[in-house]
Parts: C-alpha cells; structure tokens; sequence
C-alpha cells in the first residue's frame, strides 16, 4: 500500500469520526438546555444518546489508529516506490528534479531521502512527510516564495566583482580573465561555519537571479560575462527564467 491509497481509507475514518464528533457536540448543547429547563425525561434520553456517540467516536478512533499502525512505511521507503511517487508529483508540479535517490536537486534545494527513518530533508531542515504529493507542494510554495523575494542584482554583482578582484591579484592572472565561479564562491564566503547559513545551493540560486535579471553592467562601467565548460563537474547547474538548464562556470569582468 502506497500513502495515497492509505490516505483515501484515512479519510473515510476521519469523516466518521467528525461526524460522531458533531453528534456528541448537537447532544452536548440539548444536554445543557434541558438542565436549565428541568426537562429530566428528554436529558436522561440525550445523555443515553451521548454515551452511544461517544462509543461511535471510540470506534472511528480504533478504525484509524488500525490504518496507521498497519501501513508498512519502512517497505513503502526500502522498495523504491515513494521515490517514484515523489518523482512523479514533482512533474505533476513542473518541479525540475536531477540526481538519483536518496540525494535529489529540486532547484536550490538539496532533497534527500532518509530510508532508514523514513524521513525527508530540504537542505538541512527535517520533513516528516510520508506524502510526496504534500511534500513537493511544499517544495514548489518554497521556491515560489524565494523567487518572489527581492533581490539587487546590481549589488550582488558587485560582491561578486570584488571577489573576482582578489581573485584575480592572488592567482596573479590578467585582469578579464575567465575565472571559476565555484573558486569565487570561496572567496565570498571564506569561513567554513558562514557556508552552512549561505551554502552553494544559495549561491546557485543567487548566480540564477542574476543571470535572469538583465543586469550587464556595474557603476564602475566594468560588463561582466558568465561562461560554460566542457566539464560540468565544474559549472553551477542554475534553471533560467523560462526554467530551462543552465551550466555556468566561469564569470568575467571587463571594461
């Protein structure tokens, strides 16, 4: 059984169980009203009614403490198929997805896939979820919400530019050389426990907004140019505004 064929019995128990709820709750009120009127025949008979619907409500309680426990979830994680069913709400969603289980990219995001625990992780944050088809709504309201955050290129590319700089002046290179935006990265971030609050997923990301935002040029009237290469393993793979990928892997200033 996989969540959702597990999740439409769930529902059926949950209505049960609202309805013997709202039951109760229609007893409960009558219950009250006969007390302050002294109706004593019509209050033993609802009070005999509630504890009937109190018994409907243990019943629908059992009926789904029963799903939960009997839903296998170690084989549902171990056979593969939740990874299927994640890949397949994802492109449901158009949420871009590459790599191989357990360690997904869904653009920034890192997704991996604890098997063991039967949990998820969005970058370094835990998921409780055993539903792909709510976890990746979470995953494209998050990218959603990121994209919609404001961002200034101009100034973003500015850093960049100084980092470029020093880059340049360490490695002793001419000054519009074509320079690695992984070793820039570096040079943004220089120590190691400021990269868990602003990691290469962030960067990616950053690298993406400004490749999509139409800024070319700086205050100081230096262009900058981004550049590919032949190995991958060296790019930063970004998705561009029309969410097509992109391999970039150098970056350029110059006058």
């Amino acid at each position: 059984m996989n969540y959702e064929e597990l999740y439409s019995e769930l529902l059926i128990g949950e209505k049960n169980l609202k309805d013997a709820l709202g039951l109760a709750n229609r007893y409960y009120k009558n219950i009250i009203k006969d007390s302050a009127a002294g109706d004593v025949k019509d209050y033993r008979k609802l009070t005999a009614l509630y504890e009937e619907s109190i018994q409907k409500q243990q019943d629908a309680l059992n009926s789904l403490k029963q799903l939960a426990e009997g839903f296998d979830s170690e084989a549902y994680f171990e056979s593969g198929e939740f990874t299927a069913q994640l890949l397949e709400e994802a492109d449901k969603a158009g949420v871009d997805v590459v790599g191989e289980a357990p360690v997904l990219e869904m653009f920034p995001y890192r997704v991996r896939i604890d098997a063991d625990n039967q949990d998820l992780y969005l970058d370094r944050k835990k998921v409780s979820s055993m539903r792909p088809k709510a976890f990746i709504a979470t995953v494209k309201a998050s990218q959603e919400k990121l994209y919609k955050a404001s961002f200034n290129a101009a100034a973003f590319a500015e850093e960049l530019e100084t980092a470029y700089d020093l880059a340049i002046l360490k490695a002793g290179k001419k000054a519009d050389a074509d320079l690695y935006l992984n070793s820039l990265y570096k040079l943004l971030v220089p120590m190691s426990r400021s990269r868990k609050d602003y990691d290469q997923q962030s960067y990616a990301f950053d690298i993406a907004r400004l490749y999509a935002s139409g800024v070319e040029t700086l205050k100081d009237g230096r262009r900058f140019q981004f550049g590919p290469s032949r190995n991958n393993n060296k790019a930063i793979r970004i998705l561009d505004q029309e969410g097509k990928e992109q391999y970039l892997a150098t970056i350029r200033f110059f006058s």
